[in-house]
C-alpha cells in the first residue's frame, strides 16, 4: 500500500480500489450501506494520503534542486569574489573582509589586515575619504587623482575605489570596497604622451626643415642679385678710377660674405632635400595601430568617429616609423577640423596589402571634399584657410611621403569628403 501510495496517481488508485474490494471480501458487514461507508472513507483517506505523500515528495525534490542550484551560486560567487579586488569596512572605517586579489594589490597580508583601520592600508584614505565612501560612487584619491597603494618597501599599482553602501541589517559590514587596478591605464597613458611628445617634436623638426627650405629658396635670389649688384658696382668704379684701396677691399669682403652666405643657403637647401632618414623595416599595421588611442582621443575632445581599419597581413614595409605616424596624424588631424560640428562626423583610417606594390594606408572623411580648383594649392607652403594656420601641415605631410618614394594622393570619395592615400614600398635585401 505504502509503495501504490508513493507511485503515480493511476497506481495509487488502483491500490485504493483493491484495498476497498479485499476489505469488502474479507470483513464482513452489517449492511451494505455500512460497508459502502467504510469503503468510501477509506477511500478519501488514502487518497488524502496519497496527495500528501506526494507533495512532500515535490516539495523534498524541489528542495534539493534548490540546494544544488543555491550551492552552485554560492561556488560562483565564491570564486567571483576570490578574484575580484574586494574590500568591506564596518562604520568606523575598519577592514572586515578583504580578499586575496584585494590583499595582492594592497600588498598587505588579509590575516593581520582584518580589523585594521583601512586607513592603514592605503595611505591618505583619510575621515574626509571614508564620508565619501559612507556616501557610495567613486572615491579619488589625493588631488583627485588615483590612489597610491603599498609603501616604499613594496609598492604598489595605482587604484581606484568606487564604493557602496550596505543595508544596516548587514552589520557588521557597511561598506564595499572595489579596488581597479591602473597600472596598465597608466601605461597606456604614459605611451601615449610619450607618442606624443615624439610626434610633436618631429613635427616641429618637419616645419622647421620646410620653412628653411622655403626661406632658403627665397634668399639665395636677393643674395645672388646683391652679389651682381656689388660687382657691376665694383667694376664701374675701377673703371672710372675713382676707388681707393681700402674701400676697394672693403667691397671685396662684402661680396666675398654675400657668397659665403648663398653657398650656405645652397648647402641647406640640399640637406632638406636629400637629408638621410632612419628607414627600417616595419610593419604597416603597427604604425597605424600605434596611434588608435592618439585617435581615440582626439575623437573624444571633437565628438567625431575615427575608426580603424588595417589589415594585419603582408604588411611589411621599408618606412621611417615616427615621420609615417606624424604624416597620418597630421592627415586624420585635417581631416577631424574638415567635419567637426558635422552631425555623424566620421574619419577612417584603412590599410590595405597590395602584394608587390606596396601598403597603401588612406585617410577618408566624410565632410564637403576639396573644390577641384583647391587640389593643387594645398600643397605649398604657407598655404592654409585655418585661422591662426600656418599653412604647414599639408606641405611637411607631403615631404614625408615623398621621402619614402610615394605620392600623396587626394580625391574625393563616396561620401563626398575627401580621401588622402599613399604606399609605403615593401622592403627589399638591399634596403635593410
Amino acid at each position: 500500500m505504502v509503495t501504490a501510495l508513493l507511485a503515480q496517481r493511476g497506481a495509487v488508485v488502483l491500490a485504493i480500489l483493491l484495498a476497498i474490494g479485499a476489505n469488502l471480501w474479507l470483513v464482513h458487514r452489517e449492511s451494505v450501506l455500512d460497508a459502502a461507508t467504510n469503503a468510501a472513507l477509506f477511500a478519501v483517506i488514502a487518497w488524502v494520503i496519497a496527495e500528501v505523500c506526494r507533495r512532500l515528495i515535490d516539495s523534498l525534490e524541489q528542495a534539493r534542486a534548490l540546494t544544488r542550484h543555491l550551492a552552485l551560486r554560492e561556488m560562483l560567487l565564491d570564486t567571483i569574489v576570490a578574484t575580484t579586488p574586494i574590500v568591506t569596512l564596518d562604520r568606523e572605517g575598519r577592514t572586515r573582509r578583504v580578499t586575496p586579489a584585494a590583499a595582492d594589490l594592497l600588498r598587505v597580508d588579509r590575516e593581520t589586515a582584518m580589523a585594521q583601520p583601512f586607513a592603514s592600508l592605503l595611505p591618505g584614505f583619510d575621515d574626509a575619504a571614508l564620508a565619501k565612501a559612507r556616501q557610495g560612487g567613486e572615491v579619488l584619491g589625493p588631488s583627485s587623482g588615483p590612489w597610491t597603494s603599498g609603501n616604499i618597501d613594496k609598492p604598489g599599482p595605482p587604484l581606484t575605489l568606487h564604493a557602496n553602501v550596505l543595508p544596516d541589517d548587514i552589520a557588521p559590514e557597511h561598506i564595499v570596497l572595489t579596488l581597479g587596478d591602473q597600472s596598465q591605464a597608466e601605461t597606456i597613458r604614459k605611451g601615449e604622451r610619450d607618442l606624443n611628445d615624439k610626434l610633436s617634436s618631429v613635427w616641429r623638426l618637419n616645419s622647421m626643415g620646410e620653412m628653411a627650405a622655403t626661406l632658403a629658396h627665397e634668399l639665395n635670389q636677393p643674395l645672388t642679385a646683391a652679389t651682381v649688384y656689388l660687382h657691376a658696382g665694383q667694376a664701374e668704379l675701377t673703371r672710372l678710377g675713382t676707388v681707393a684701396e681700402g674701400p676697394a677691399k672693403t667691397i671685396d669682403l662684402a661680396k666675398t660674405q654675400l657668397l659665403r652666405a648663398g653657398d650656405i643657403i645652397r648647402r641647406m637647401r640640399e640637406q632638406v632635400a636629400t637629408g638621410s632618414r632612419s628607414f627600417t623595416e616595419e610593419r604597416a599595421s603597427l604604425i597605424v595601430l600605434d596611434l588608435a588611442p592618439v585617435f581615440a582621443l582626439t575623437g573624444q575632445d571633437t565628438d567625431t568617429t575615427i575608426a580603424l581599419d588595417v589589415e594585419e597581413d603582408d604588411d611589411q614595409v621599408l618606412a621611417d616609423r615616427i615621420q609615417i605616424q606624424q604624416a597620418l596624424a597630421n592627415l586624420v588631424r585635417n581631416a577631424v577640423d574638415a567635419v567637426i560640428g558635422r552631425e555623424g562626423a566620421r574619419v577612417t583610417v584603412t590599410g590595405r596589402t597590395l602584394g608587390v606594390d606596396g601598403y597603401e594606408i588612406a585617410v577618408c572623411d566624410n565632410g564637403d571634399g576639396i573644390p577641384e580648383d583647391r587640389i593643387d594649392s594645398i600643397f605649398h607652403p604657407m598655404a592654409t584657410t585655418k585661422a591662426g594656420g600656418m599653412g604647414l601641415g599639408l606641405s611637411v605631410t607631403r615631404s614625408i611621403v615623398e621621402s619614402h618614394g610615394a605620392t600623396l594622393v587626394v580625391s574625393r570619395n563616396f561620401q563626398g569628403g575627401a580621401t588622402f592615400s599613399f604606399r609605403l614600398p615593401r622592403p627589399t635585401e638591399s634596403e635593410i
